[in-house]
């Protein structure tokens, strides 16, 4: 994706553990909160065709911790295409220079209907 998605994440104290900072599974949960917005507002008609994108790795590198009350964005781009998949870039900021943490999934494509994996579509292969 040539240009960069970004969306902002409402903390909440629940997103806390005992240390006082975002438990660390909490991240995955803020990537598929920007991942469903994403696709959203740029792949809608992907669902339309029953096409849909199953997540078969996630990873997260830890930088910083995130406190509650921390400013919290986390911006998407699209990088490696498959013949299948694809993966999306993450990066968890605070809008300025500090980076919490970078992440990635490898998104592998599905047809619903036939039940079997498909090429990536050009929907999101033009937007790389």
């Amino acid at each position: 994706m040539s240009q960069t998605f970004s969306t902002p994440i409402e903390l909440r104290f629940s997103d806390l553990d005992l240390y006082g900072h975002v438990n660390s599974v909490v991240y995955f949960t803020y990537l598929e909160t920007a991942r469903v917005k994403l696709f959203q507002d740029f792949f809608h008609d992907m669902t339309a065709r029953n096409i849909f994108t199953l997540v078969v790795r996630a990873e997260c590198d830890y930088k910083l911790p995130i406190l509650f009350g921390d400013s919290l964005i986390v911006s998407v781009n699209i990088g490696r295409i498959g013949t299948s998949s694809f993966d999306l870039d993450y990066r968890l900021h605070d809008g300025s220079e500090k980076t919490y943490a970078t992440a990635r999934t490898t998104m592998v494509c599905f047809d619903n209907v036939r039940k079997t994996t498909i090429p990536v579509p050009n929907s999101i292969t033009t937007m790389a």
